[in-house]
């Protein structure tokens, strides 16, 4: 007698900056699974969660993906007029678990995942807790410092401190980090937001332009450096792939630069000493348990070009899983091609969040 095909149900899209992002992802993600040997171990059923926070059933977003590109109010039949949650499309109370490919806020930040948790049904990708910490720079940023991990001298900055004191706000940052340094929202990923500031007129235009985005804002001192990126898998038991280097010709690695093609290159693995890399990929573990990160995340680290150090960046709980994402890059360069690696991610999800291991995790 056959097994029966595990529901597997893929959210993408999102209210977010990342939108699009998430689209590109998720059509990644759904061809590696409707082929090889996940085709025989998944009935895959896809949803989509449009700019206005309605969820679409398998008709719609498959509609969406086939496209590449987000919908707009007149692609979809009888969109509700508010925005927001209005209940689950049909299908969707059928799945058994659930695989988040969303990016930024409403998708990466716990947001979700508690929706899931409510539900009981088990999901790809940490909890609430690793979820909501991992998007939040300043919370992030806070759990590392707790946990001994080196990081380049930074600020936390509130949107209040720009509309009562913006002299002081200007002059703490100059005392304090000095120039250049990054203007980045709190919880936007993708370089969404973020710039560059080399004199006070860029400082205050790079806050103004990242509070559009976010009331809470983190400023970083601008180091001599190189992008290094470490992908880690698992949950109790974690494992961290080879580095990975980006490149690019650009002033920094901004969102155009990003997702465009030809305007930078992937290093694979990196070409650093191997005590870099053995402490890269250390510290690349020890930043997911320090945010209660878990099932996969890509971790950033910075590494000085004249001074040999290295430190620690940001976690990505939800990486992307675009044709350009290191993730699923570092993973294949790793010996786990892409099939296999969402697999084992689902595996994760079945295994850690068992009804069973909820229960004895509440006794």
């Amino acid at each position: 007698m056959t097994a029966a095909l595990t529901h597997l149900g893929l959210v993408f899209g999102g209210v977010s900056g990342e939108h699009p992002v998430s689209i590109r992802s998720a059509r990644t993600v759904v061809s590696a699974l409707r082929r090889g040997a996940n085709a025989g171990r998944y009935r895959l059923s896809c949803f989509y969660i449009d700019p206005w926070g309605h969820w679409w059933p398998p008709a719609v977003a498959d509609a969406v993906l086939e496209r590449g590109l987000p919908a707009r109010r007149e692609d979809l039949p009888a969109a509700p007029l508010r925005p927001g949650f209005r209940g689950f499309p049909e299908g969707a109370l059928d799945v058994e678990v659930w695989l988040p490919v969303l990016h930024g806020p409403n998708g990466e930040d716990g947001t979700i995942q508690g929706l899931f948790s409510l539900m009981q049904v088990p999901f790809v990708g940490s909890g609430v807790l690793g979820s909501a910490v991992g998007m939040d720079k300043q919370a992030m940023k806070a759990a590392f410092a707790a946990a001994g991990l080196p990081q380049v001298p930074y600020a936390c900055v509130e949107a209040s401190e720009l509309e009562e004191g913006q002299e002081a706000l200007l002059n703490r940052l100059e005392q304090q980090l000095g120039y250049p340094c990054f203007i980045k929202p709190a919880n936007l990923g993708s370089s969404v937001g973020i710039s560059k500031a080399t004199n006070r007129a860029e400082l205050l235009a790079g806050l103004r332009e990242a509070v559009r985005h976010d009331p809470r804002l983190v400023v970083e001192q601008g180091v001599n450096a190189r992008e290094l990126e470490c992908a880690v898998l698992g949950c109790r038991s974690m494992q961290a792939s080879v580095l990975g280097e980006i490149c690019f010709d650009a002033d920094w690695y901004d969102y155009e630069t990003k997702y465009s093609e030809g305007l930078s290159h992937t290093v694979i693995p990196a070409e650093v000493p191997a005590a870099i890399s053995d402490r890269a990929r250390t510290m690349a573990i020890a930043a997911c348990r320090a945010v209660a990160a878990e099932g996969l995340a890509r971790v950033d680290f910075f590494y000085g070009r004249d001074s040999g150090e290295l430190w620690l960046n940001e976690i990505n709980t939800l990486p992307g899983f675009t044709s350009q994402s290191m993730y699923p890059m570092l993973w294949e360069a790793s010996g786990v091609p892409l099939e296999d690696l969402l697999h084992r991610l689902v595996q994760l999800a079945q295994e850690s969040r068992q009804p069973d291991a909820l229960s004895a995790e509440a006794a």
